[in-house]
C-alpha cells in the first residue's frame, strides 16, 4: 500500500480523499493556490505545497508544478479528484514516467474516453447505442449551421473535452447556433484546453442516467448500479439520487452490461462513469443512448456509496496499488435510497447569478431526530464531510455533508461555485427526500447568496416527488425564474407567530438591560406582522400565541441572538432561519425566504402613511450582475440595439454569461473593454 498520497485538487474533493487516506493510514499532501492558502483542505493535510497565483491556469492546471510537489514531498501516488487535470491523458502519463502512481484509469483509457468524438466511435464499435450526430471536427460557425440543419433541430453543441456542464449549448434554430457555437469553443478552450466542438441530436423529454463502473488491473470490472441525474440547470446537475425511480431491474442490467463492455473495450480500471440519456417518453425504457464516459470520480459518487456501502475513494486507491477487487457483480446490492443536493453560491432569486464573498456564517445541519426518538447518525467528523461508510443499513436516516469550506472562508470567483454536498440516506425514497428538506431548513449560510431555498422547493415539488422528471424539469416548472416555494396559510400564520414571539423576547431583553421602565412592567405582546405583504395580528400571552384571534398550536424557544429557531407546529417539526435586514426580518424555511416587518399594534395604523422608496430606473445601463471578466463586447458607441440583443459576455466561475439589452436604444458610452475585471453592478455601457 502507498505511504503518501498527494491530491491534485482543492476544496470538497481534496478533503474527501484525505479522510479516506487517513482511515487507511496513508500520509497526505495538499497543493494550493494563493486564493486557497488557508483553505480547509490545506489545513487538513499533513503537508502542503504552494502552486502559484489564484487562476487555475497558473496553479491547479500546472501539471509540472504538481509533479514537482509530489517529488519534493515523497508522495508515491496522486489522486486527481474531479475537474482540473483529472481527465488529462498527458498528466496520467507524466505521473507514470515520474514513477508516481496515478489513482485513476490508464492513460490510453483517458485518451479514448476523454475525447467525446472518438469515444462515441469506440462505443459504437463496442455495441453501445449512441445518439445520432456529427462526430467529425467542425471548422467554423457556417459549417456548424449546415451540420445542425442536416441533423435536424433541436441539437446540442458540446465541447469535445467538456464536462461538468461546461461547454454545452442547446440550439433550437440557426440563430442559436450562430450565437452559441463560438461561446462553446471558448468555454472548451478556457476550461479544458481544447476548443473542438461536436453536434448531436437533442433527445426531447430526456432523462439522464449514469452507470458507475469499477475495475481492477486484473481484468475484473463491475457496475455499481445507476444514478438518476435528470434534475439539471444549464446542463449542470443539481440533484442526484440512487437508485433511479425510473430504471427497472431489466434496464439496470442492460445498461450495466453495456457500460462494462465499453470499459473492457478500452482496458479500463479504477472508478468511472458511463453517462446515458434515456427518452422519458419511452415506456419500455429500452431507448437509452451513450453520451460519454467520465474517466474519474464523479461529484455525485456519495449516493452510490450510500446504497452500496462501498468507499469508492478507497477502492480507487486499492486498485491503483494493484489489488484485486474483493467482491464480484453478484455481491453488489441496493440498500435503501440516497439523495444528493449540490449547495451552490448563487442567487436563485436573481436568475441564479453566481455569488462570491466571505462565508460570514457557515453552520451545516445537525443530525435529525426521527419520530421514533432515535437519533440519526450523521457521517460528519470534526473536520467536516463523510466518515466511515457502513456495509449494512438499518432504519436510521443518515445525513452526510461533504464540504471543503469553513466559516470565515472565501467563495472565490476563480473556481466552481459549489459550497457543499448534502447527502441523505433512508430506507425509502420519500424518507430520503424528507430528510433533505429537514436538513436544508437547518443549513445556515450567510454572506454569498445560496440556492438552499431552491433545493428545498425542488424536494417539495409534487413532480419531483412523483419521480416523473426529465432534464427539462427546472426550465419547465420555473419558466419565469424562482420566486420561492409557495407557502400555505398555516405556514404563514406560524411565521407570523414566530416573528411576534421574537419581537416580544427582544423587547423583554431590552427592558431588562435598561431597567429604567421598572422590573414590574411586562414587554409588549400585541403586534401587527406584515409577511409577504399581508398583515397578521399576533397576540402573545404567558400560555399561548394567537394569530388573527385564534390560538395557534405551536411550541418554540428563542433566545435573543439565535439565528435558527426550532418549532413544533401541530406535532410537526419546523426549522426557521432568521436574518435581520434594515427593513425588518427575513424568515427562511420550506423553500422560501419571507420578508417580515413587525410593528407594535398601536403604531401599525400609521405605517400606511409612510412613503415607499421607489428604486431608480437603471434599465439604460448594462451592469455586470456578478464579479467577473469581460470576455466580449458586441457593440460600440453609436450602435443601435434592440431589446433582448446580446451586448456582452462576462465569464464568472468558469461559465460564460450573455448580457442582453433590457430595452431598445443607442449606445451612448462604453465604460469597459474586453479583458477588464468587473465588480458586481459595475457599469459596462450606457444606452440612450
Amino acid at each position: 500500500m502507498f505511504k503518501k498520497i498527494l491530491v491534485a485538487n482543492r476544496g470538497e474533493i481534496a478533503c474527501r480523499v484525505f479522510r479516506t487516506a487517513r482511515k487507511m493510514g496513508i500520509a497526505t499532501v495538499a497543493v494550493y493556490s494563493d486564493a486557497d492558502a488557508r483553505a480547509p483542505h490545506v489545513l487538513m493535510a499533513d503537508e502542503a505545497v504552494r502552486l502559484g497565483p489564484a487562476p487555475a491556469a497558473e496553479s491547479y492546471l500546472k501539471a509540472e508544478l504538481i509533479l514537482l510537489a509530489a517529488k519534493e514531498t515523497g508522495a508515491d501516488c496522486i489522486h486527481p479528484g474531479y475537474g482540473f487535470l483529472s481527465e488529462r491523458e498527458s498528466f496520467a502519463r507524466a505521473c507514470a514516467e515520474a514513477g508516481i502512481a496515478f489513482v485513476g484509469p490508464p492513460p490510453n483509457a483517458i485518451a479514448a474516453m476523454g475525447d467525446k468524438i472518438e469515444s462515441k466511435k469506440l462505443a459504437q464499435a463496442a455495441g453501445v447505442n449512441v445518439v445520432p450526430g456529427f462526430l467529425g471536427e467542425i471548422a467554423d460557425t457556417d459549417e456548424a449551421v449546415r451540420i445542425a440543419g442536416e441533423i435536424g433541430y433541436p441539437v446540442m453543441m458540446k465541447a469535445s473535452a467538456g464536462g461538468g456542464g461546461k461547454g454545452m449549448r442547446l440550439a433550437w434554430s440557426e440563430p442559436d447556433v450562430r450565437e452559441g457555437f463560438e461561446a462553446t469553443k471558448r468555454e472548451g478552450l478556457a476550461s479544458f484546453g481544447d476548443d473542438r466542438v461536436f453536434i448531436e441530436k437533442f433527445i426531447e423529454s430526456p432523462r439522464h442516467i449514469e452507470i458507475q463502473v469499477l475495475g481492477d488491473q486484473h481484468g475484473n470490472i463491475v457496475y455499481l448500479n445507476e444514478r438518476e441525474c435528470s434534475v439539471q440547470r444549464r446542463h449542470q446537475k443539481v440533484v442526484e439520487e440512487a437508485p433511479s425511480p425510473f430504471v427497472t431491474p431489466q434496464m439496470r442490467q442492460a445498461m450495466g452490461e453495456q457500460a462494462v463492455a465499453l470499459a473492457r473495450a478500452v482496458g479500463y480500471h479504477s472508478a468511472g462513469t458511463v453517462e446515458l440519456i434515456v427518452s422519458g417518453a419511452d415506456t419500455t425504457g429500452e431507448s437509452f443512448y451513450f453520451l460519454e464516459m467520465n474517466t474519474r470520480l464523479q461529484v455525485e459518487h456519495p449516493v452510490t456509496e450510500e446504497i452500496t456501502g462501498l468507499d469508492l475513494v478507497e477502492q480507487m486507491i486499492r486498485v491503483a496499488a494493484g489489488e484485486k477487487l474483493s467482491f464480484g457483480q453478484d455481491d453488489v446490492g441496493i440498500h435503501g435510497w440516497s439523495v444528493e443536493n449540490r449547495v451552490y453560491a448563487e442567487d436563485p432569486y436573481r436568475g441564479f447569478l453566481p455569488s462570491i464573498g466571505r462565508l460570514v456564517r457557515y453552520q451545516p445541519p445537525a443530525p435529525t431526530v426521527l419520530a421514533s426518538g432515535k437519533a440519526a447518525r450523521q457521517s460528519r467528523d470534526g473536520e467536516g464531510g463523510s466518515g466511515l461508510l457502513r456495509s449494512t443499513r438499518n432504519d436510521e436516516v443518515v445525513t452526510r455533508i461533504d464540504d471543503g469550506v469553513r466559516e470565515g472562508g472565501e467563495v472565490s470567483m476563480f473556481y466552481d461555485p459549489m459550497i457543499a454536498k448534502l447527502i441523505t440516506w433512508a430506507p425509502t425514497r420519500e424518507e430520503a427526500i424528507d430528510a433533505q428538506i429537514a436538513a436544508l431548513d437547518q443549513f445556515e449560510i450567510e454572506g454569498p447568496g445560496t440556492n438552499l431555498d431552491f433545493l428545498s422547493a425542488l424536494m417539495q415539488h409534487p413532480r419531483f416527488r412523483s419521480g416523473e422528471i426529465t432534464t427539462g424539469f427546472i426550465a419547465e416548472e420555473y419558466p419565469d425564474g424562482f420566486h420561492g416555494a409557495p407557502a400555505s396559510d398555516e405556514l404563514k400564520r406560524a411565521l407570523a407567530a414566530i416573528a411576534g414571539f421574537v419581537a416580544t423576547a427582544e423587547a423583554d431583553r431590552a427592558r431588562r438591560i435598561d431597567g429604567q421602565l421598572g422590573g414590574r412592567l411586562r414587554p409588549p405582546a400585541e403586534w401587527v406582522v406584515r409577511i409577504d405583504g399581508e398583515d397578521q395580528d399576533v397576540s402573545i400571552s404567558p400560555d399561548a400565541l394567537f394569530v388573527g384571534g385564534e390560538e395557534l398550536p405551536i411550541a418554540l424557544e428563542y433566545t435573543p441572538g439565535d439565528r435558527l429557531i426550532l418549532a413544533e407546529l401541530d406535532g410537526a417539526e419546523l426549522a426557521v432561519k432568521l436574518r435581520r435586514t434594515r427593513g425588518g426580518l427575513v424568515l427562511s424555511t420550506r423553500g422560501a425566504s419571507h420578508k417580515v416587518r413587525v410593528l407594535p399594534a398601536h403604531a401599525a395604523p400609521f405605517a400606511r402613511h409612510l412613503i415607499d422608496k421607489v428604486p431608480p430606473d437603471l434599465s439604460r445601463f448594462l451592469v455586470s450582475p456578478m464579479p467577473g471578466l469581460l470576455v466580449r463586447l458586441d457593440v460600440a458607441a453609436g450602435d443601435k440595439v434592440e431589446a433582448g440583443q446580446a451586448l456582452a459576455v462576462v465569464e464568472a466561475m468558469k461559465m460564460e454569461n450573455i448580457l442582453r439589452a433590457e430595452k431598445s436604444g443607442t449606445v451612448k458610452a462604453v465604460n469597459a473593454q474586453p479583458g477588464a475585471s468587473l465588480a458586481v453592478d459595475e457599469v459596462i455601457l450606457e444606452l440612450e
